[in-house]
């Protein structure tokens, strides 16, 4: 499906890709994968064409489609599932088509829709979307009520409902919460056409692939199997080359020492000519080397806490009048792993918030111990982070009282070295900048870690080099994470956020993996109310009749649908304002103020929605008559 020959690329000061070569199967998974920087993204942007090689070729089969998510979608206002349905372009433009017909074109275009299983296209698109976590309310939404977060999940459905012959994802599980990853890896394990999938989820590439392209020196190898295999094939692909390697260089000492021991003798000399020409002609065999992976520095509390080190008794917490968390009966012990499920906005980042300290309960008691020290590691911190900072900078006024050398030499152990700590932040990967948060936060030896999805930005052997720190880290921990073998490896509990409140789950993550699976088939089987009527044959023309203008009232129709887009999102910018606890905590009078303006643009949408119904109304009946 996808071949690439010689392929060279330099851009920025470096060698990306030096021939470069790979022939992909028809229909095959591919998870690639490779150290952070290495150039995956960009052989996505070559395979795209935004970027153009130097030299070589990339093959794709004439007509082949591909397919991709390169960012959120866009705010707009049109409806979720309309946006959905609307990356299938060729059922799109028949449908389009259709409107505009003359009679004897009809019957080709329904024959086509019928071909394309037009009709299912609506229930294919919402089932899709149930998968990764939308509700059957959201689907008539428009997109401006949506968060980014929540769009790139929309930019997902598109790219799998559009099934194009080749799909291209670049860390797809970076953006859902673990019930959405589960989903996604079933639904990988079914995609009907080619697939190339770049992530550092273990548990995805074992289940969801069935070969494995690894780039590194610029080259490209294809492995078959997932990844657990391609570790093992690697390996002895490794202990091959460095066996090969001793050979050659035992050979080349044995002929060397001959060389030497004979060279000056005129009997030998001949011989010993043949020996220096025979090691010239041996081939250059480098010594395999390790890329070295920095630790993660999580020092324990040198003084364990009495037990408990936190108990909740019937807690509610929220960021207003209504709680988002209500019944919370919960203890946490020194040496407790914990892993918190549940879908996002079920309230695990709320919960997070109130461990640390950051928001007070609203009701019930919360008892914590005086000397509790927590470090926690969210990713709300990596996106609020200073472009123009620099490392050093950072660790100045995290340690004001050390010397420079000191602070220096305490990046390197976070593994940034010399070349790094005086670059600014807006030039570090995501995994440099996940590196230096997660040591800063655990850096004065908390009892308590809360880790809110901290994988994100790291490779496969970072995340390996965080579970070591995690097994040796003596306090205790709340992971918040969707990467399943990391949950899987450390937390020896888990608790599960869901219908406003947290309680122990009664299983492992196998059962939570089936529970989810079985609840999103449940869920995809609702949304199959939502069908267009099956296509059936081509009704006959109408009678020639006059046609009613329509143009002044499409235009109404189109520009109360644009103010209703406006005012909705006025109401959505107001809503995030109010959804800020500190805005309630620290000026009350702004809080009153922003309820006062929700009040006003609520009315606003009520109004909006009233003209846009009453002008879609007038207008679909002038085109029922036209």
């Amino acid at each position: 499906m996808l071949q690439i020959n010689d392929l060279v690329f330099d851009a920025w000061g470096r060698r990306f890709f030096d021939q470069a070569n790979v022939n992909l199967p028809k229909d095959a998974k591919v998870g690639l994968v490779g150290r952070n920087g290495v150039g995956k993204s960009t052989l996505f942007k070559l395979i795209l064409g935004h970027l153009i090689p130097g030299s070589g070729e990339i093959g794709l089969p004439r007509a082949a489609r591909i397919g991709s998510v390169d960012q959120e979608h866009p705010s707009t206002p049109v409806g979720l599932l309309d946006t959905v349905l609307a990356a299938d372009v060729r059922r799109a433009t028949l449908l389009a088509d259709l409107e505009t017909a003359e009679p004897e074109h009809m019957g080709e275009i329904y024959a086509q829709l019928i071909e394309i299983d037009a009709d299912r296209a609506p229930s294919r698109a919402a089932e899709i979307l149930a998968g990764l976590g939308f509700t059957n309310e959201d689907l008539a939404r428009p997109m401006s009520e949506f968060s980014g977060g929540w769009r790139m999940r929309v930019a997902l459905a598109a790219a799998l409902f559009a099934e194009p012959d080749v799909l291209l994802l670049d860390e797809p599980t970076n953006y859902l919460d673990l019930e959405g990853a589960l989903w996604l890896e079933a639904r990988l394990r079914k995609y009907p056409h080619t697939a190339i999938i770049i992530s550092h989820d273990r548990e995805l590439l074992n289940n969801s692939v069935d070969h494995i392209l690894h780039l590194a020196d610029g080259k490209l190898d294809l492995y078959p199997g997932g990844y657990d295999n391609f570790e093992n094939q690697r390996a002895e692909k490794l202990r091959l080359l460095e066996a090969n390697r001793a050979k050659v260089e035992a050979k080349r000492a044995h002929m060397q020492s001959f060389v030497d021991r004979f060279g000056a003798k005129a009997s030998k000399a001949t011989q010993a000519q043949s020996r220096l020409k025979a090691i010239a002609k041996l081939p250059p065999v480098s010594a395999t080397i390790e890329e070295r992976v920095a630790p993660f520095i999580l020092p324990s509390p040198e003084r364990p806490l009495p037990p408990p080190l936190l108990r909740l008794e019937d807690a509610a917490v929220g960021y207003g009048a209504a709680p988002i968390l209500r019944r919370l009966d919960l203890r946490l012990d020194i040496d407790d792993r914990i892993g918190l499920l549940g879908v996002n906005g079920a309230g695990k980042s709320t919960f997070a918030k109130l461990v640390a300290g950051a928001l007070t309960v609203q009701a019930g008691r919360l008892h914590r111990s005086q000397r509790l020290r927590v470090g926690w590691f969210h990713q709300h911190q990596i996106e609020a982070m200073d472009p123009s900072d620099t490392p050093l900078e950072i660790i100045r006024r995290a340690l004001p009282e050390e010397s420079e050398s000191r602070r220096r030499s305490r990046l390197a152990q976070f593994g940034l070295g010399f070349e790094k700590v005086e670059t600014t932040v807006a030039n570090l990967s995501g995994g440099e900048r996940a590196r230096l948060l997660l040591n800063l936060v655990a850096m004065e030896a908390p009892h308590l870690l809360i880790l809110d999805e901290p994988t994100n930005h790291l490779d496969i052997d970072s995340r390996r080099a965080l579970l070591d720190a995690l097994n040796d880290y003596d306090g205790a921990v709340i992971l918040i994470t969707h990467d399943r073998s990391l949950m899987e490896l450390v937390a020896d509990r888990l608790w599960l956020a869901a219908d406003g409140t947290i309680a122990p789950f009664d299983g492992d993550m196998e059962d939570y993996a089936r529970f989810v699976l079985d609840r999103a088939r449940v869920a995809a089987r609702a949304p199959t109310q939502v069908r267009e009527a099956p296509v059936a044959a081509p009704p006959p023309p109408p009678p020639a009749r006059a046609k009613t203008p329509t143009g002044p009232a499409r235009r109404r129709a189109e520009a109360a649908e644009a103010a209703l887009g406006r005012a909705t999102a006025a109401l959505a910018q107001i809503d995030q304002g109010l959804t800020d606890p500190a805005v309630f905590a620290k000026d009350p009078a702004k809080a009153a103020d922003l309820g006062r303006r929700r009040e006003q643009a609520q009315a606003a949408v009520d109004a909006a929605e009233l003209e846009w119904l009453a002008a879609q109304e007038a207008y679909e009946s002038l085109r029922a008559d036209a």
